[in-house]
């Protein structure tokens, strides 16, 4: 059995600042999951549907391994990216920092994993690895999907080769903070306003604060959308409430990282930006609770209240990145 030594295997909310977590305390950096997806300018919103989905997707965090990527620019760490098309180098990928005495992160399947309560494809999904032996591979998940797990190396193997939307092939990634690390703190304003300017100048209407308005006109047809209502729509709601978000779509994640960045900042903007994200996150959960009721009652009227609510969040969220870019 090959284990990284001295490991701290607290699972978090969400998948991909889990794996973070474990990798930097591993460097030496401990910083809540609220700072991490902060620092990271996880925010986002993504309204997703095409003809070849069964269901509109509601997304509230920026693409699966950007979050990662921006937190290694923001705070100047050493970010090796290692991806393959061949089984046989992702695992040595896999084993090689392990052995060095160094945990790696993985992005896969999660359909795969054994542990996995939920059977479902998801390729965006990332967690860390701290060991291995010739049966199973040793890795920190979520706090709800059991914290420090263990999955045979052979639904590993699948996982990681698993193909289709979100997935990258076999990804993984170690982490090294340089000894003149750049205070995290000195950070925050920056990482901010990245995630603000993104969210206010979306590309495209199914982005940012329009791609809230644009679900806020397409949820009162959900009924209709839907082949199976009882079924599709309490998933959505749980898909926002549950899945990895840390609830309210990760605004009570966005939320918390501003009450601690306004612990130590003095800033009417932030404190401001908080106040609305507070407001936002409580909205949240209950367009997601309408979301559930209707596909549970059939009653489309939930539909159009949520879809009043999320009228008034398109213009909270664009108020709220709107006074937290003049930070």
């Amino acid at each position: 059995m090959t284990m990284v030594k001295d490991i701290d295997v607290r699972g978090m909310q969400h998948c991909e600042t889990t794996a973070l977590g474990v990798l930097l305390r591993h460097e030496g950096l401990d910083l809540s999951e609220p700072m991490l997806f902060g620092l990271g300018s996880g925010l986002s919103f993504v309204y997703w549907d095409s003809k070849a989905m069964g269901f509109p997707f509601l997304g509230g965090r920026v693409k699966p391994f950007e979050l990662t990527r921006n937190l290694a620019a923001v705070l100047g760490l050493q970010l090796v990216v290692e991806e393959t098309a061949s089984p046989r180098k992702a695992w040595q990928n896999a084993a090689a920092p392990i052995d060095a005495g160094r945990p790696v992160g993985l992005q896969l399947d999660s359909y795969h994993l054994d542990y996995f309560s939920t059977k479902v494809h998801f390729g965006g999904h990332i967690v860390a690895m701290y060991g291995y032996d010739e049966q199973d591979a040793y890795l920190v998940d979520t706090d709800p999907q059991g914290g420090a797990v263990s999955t045979s190396l052979a639904g590993l193997a699948r996982a990681r080769a698993e193909r289709g939307p979100m997935t990258a092939k076999h990804r993984s990634f170690t982490i090294a903070a340089p000894s003149n690390l750049t205070s995290p703190r000195d950070r925050i304003i920056p990482a901010i306003k990245t995630c603000a300017d993104a969210f206010l100048n979306p590309p495209i209407a199914n982005l940012g604060h329009r791609g809230i308005e644009k679900t806020a006109k397409h949820v009162p047809k959900w009924l209709q959308r839907s082949d199976n209502p009882r079924e599709d729509l309490p998933r959505a709601a749980l898909l926002m409430e549950k899945a990895g978000t840390g609830g309210a779509l990760f605004r009570n994640l966005y939320r918390d990282f501003l009450a601690e960045c306004a612990e130590s900042i003095d800033s009417s903007h932030l404190r401001t930006g908080h106040s609305l994200y507070t407001e936002a996150a409580a909205l949240w959960t209950q367009v997601a609770a309408l979301i559930a009721t209707a596909g549970e009652s059939g009653d489309a009227k939930n539909l159009v209240q949520a879809g009043s609510i999320l009228h008034e969040l398109s213009r909270i969220e664009h108020d709220a990145m709107r006074t937290l870019s003049m930070l």
